[in-house]
């Protein structure tokens, strides 16, 4: 799941550079919405959603918001318009702020207090190599994308949102399938607990 969450973000502002021609001050307030409504929904939101609904459900959630996150971004036109095409992505992050609090409370849950720190290093390291290896491995597809369609007589910007494309197309497909694997794998609290309801 980290491998398409964190490429996001590297890949929508070489978007915002590359094909809108955006300065590094516009890219940044671009992603503003972004940064602000993750920040408003990790802090604000996701703790009271999870006390009411449980982690599994909230992290369903957000993955639910992330895959609509990208699926716009596979639409992305050369010519884009901010408030259409890119302000919905923009909020739709608000899956961020749901996805990874509730991630981060379920790689935890299992872990009594001896083993807290050990746990806690092996997750933060798992994160850290799946965002390398996400923005490694989206990035090359997409460069390798906007070769191949330069090569066959492409405009530039035309040539880079094609390869951006595939990118978020293989992160939509990385999102469904974290989707399946956390509905599957994870189990229910009243499962979990394995005792009968009277």
């Amino acid at each position: 799941m980290v491998a398409a969450l964190f490429s996001f973000q590297i890949l929508v502002a070489l978007y915002l550079q590359q094909v809108l021609g955006h300065g590094a001050a516009a890219t940044g307030l671009a992603m503003l919405p972004a940064a602000a409504v993750i920040g408003v929904v990790s802090l604000g939101v996701s703790a009271r959603l999870s006390a009411r609904f449980g982690d599994r459900n909230v992290l369903l959630l957000g993955i639910v918001l992330l895959i609509g996150m990208l699926g716009l971004l596979t639409r992305l036109p050369v010519h884009a318009h901010y408030a259409v095409d890119l302000l919905p992505v923009m909020l739709l992050a608000a899956g961020f702020g749901l996805a990874l609090p509730a991630l981060t409370t379920l790689g935890m849950s299992g872990a009594g207090e001896e083993d807290a720190g050990l746990a806690s290093g092996l997750f933060n390291t798992t994160q850290q190599i799946g965002m390398a290896t996400g923005v490694a491995v989206l990035s090359t597809l997409a460069a390798s994308r906007t070769d191949t369609l330069l090569a066959g007589g492409h405009s530039r910007a035309e040539a880079l949102t094609g390869g951006y494309h595939l990118a978020f197309t293989v992160g939509t497909g990385l999102l469904v399938a974290a989707f399946l694997v956390a509905f599957t794998v994870l189990r229910r609290p009243e499962h979990a607990a394995g005792t009968p309801s009277v």
